[in-house]
């Protein structure tokens, strides 16, 4: 074979056959391997990948895949390549079909069975519309005054301080899987309120991966704001409510009553949190203004009102097409 040319999933199969007696997995699972690395490897052009590690270690954490059907839920715990798995079952399944699984192991050395599986279609009975600001002091605020405050790992730091200072990396690798359940936990709950409630949700585009890289890197990255829109967007996708990022420029300057740029600007404005129009006398709160005007240019660019359109029990159409219609302005 040429050298230069990467493996094809395919390719890998012959050169791991066999591998699965003597590893004692199922041959299905080494195939899924195969395929994704060759899939990554190509994806990010390097011949050898870095896979994820295990805090404050050089260990690669374990992962499983599971091809469709090769798992299912039999006498209360999980079937997997003749071995019954006990598992925490908080969500019932025993009623669903699994379409695909995995294993995988946390930076504690817990395994976790992650499955996907077909649900009803729960249509979301909201009938109004939301701007999102998304912002280091809070992690998100709501253009109707909601805010969750995406502190988790600032509340944890002295704690984590302490363990790391006393070497106690059992300690540390506990406290960071804590933070991260807690924000995991606190997005979902957020989220799924959104969702429930309202039938356009407007982000504003926030250069996450840019952000990552300034002097604010940090409390960036523990507001989670690509996990936040990640949840908003699929949940929105299956309860049949509009997502739409929208531009953000000057909405935290301008005036959510008047329209005049007249709000705090630059980094010496970043410390002023309400402030008041020099044009029409109006007071605002930072993020909730920024957040007003993000709902209004999602308004502007769907171009219809979203109550008019959801109270028409006429209309009935599903996600894929419910997007077209409001820029139609059906």
């Amino acid at each position: 074979m040429d050298r230069g040319v990467f493996l094809s999933g395919y390719n890998m199969d012959s050169y791991t056959s066999g591998s699965c007696k003597e590893l004692g997995i199922h041959s299905q699972t080494v195939q899924r391997v195969s395929a994704e690395y060759a899939t990554r490897r190509k994806q990010f052009n390097k011949s050898k990948l870095r896979w994820r590690k295990s805090f404050g270690s050089s260990r690669a954490l374990g992962w499983i895949p599971i091809n469709t059907g090769a798992s299912k839920w039999k006498n209360g715990q999980v079937f997997h390549n003749g071995q019954h798995y006990s598992v925490w079952d908080s969500y019932g399944l025993s009623q669903y079909r699994f379409r695909s699984a995995s294993f995988s192991e946390d930076a504690r050395g817990r395994w976790y069975f992650n499955v996907a599986v077909d649900v009803e279609q729960r249509q979301s009975k909201g009938t109004s519309s939301v701007g999102i600001d998304l912002g280091c002091k809070t992690a998100a605020t709501c253009s109707d005054g909601r805010q969750i405050s995406g502190r988790w790992y600032r509340e944890m730091e002295g704690k984590l301080s302490a363990a790391q200072r006393a070497g106690n990396k059992k300690r540390a690798k506990a406290i960071h899987a804590k933070v991260s359940n807690r924000r995991k936990d606190g997005l979902h709950k957020f989220s799924r309120t959104l969702v429930d409630e309202n039938a356009a949700i407007f982000v504003g585009d926030v250069n996450v991966k840019g952000m990552a890289k300034t002097k604010m890197a940090k409390s960036s990255l523990d507001a989670g704001w690509g996990m936040f829109k990640t949840m908003l967007e699929y949940k929105c996708n299956h309860a049949g409510v509009v997502f739409e990022v929208v531009n953000e420029a000057y909405t935290t300057q301008t005036c959510s009553r008047c329209g005049s740029i007249a709000g705090p600007k630059g980094y010496a404005g970043l410390n002023k949190r309400s402030w008041k129009c020099g044009d029409c006398g109006a007071s605002h709160d930072r993020d909730i203004n920024a957040a007003i005007n993000i709902r209004e240019r999602g308004h502007a660019l769907l171009g219809v009102e979203i109550p008019a359109f959801r109270h028409r029990e006429d209309v009935k159409l599903p996600y894929q097409t419910l997007d077209k219609a409001y820029r139609r302005g059906l």
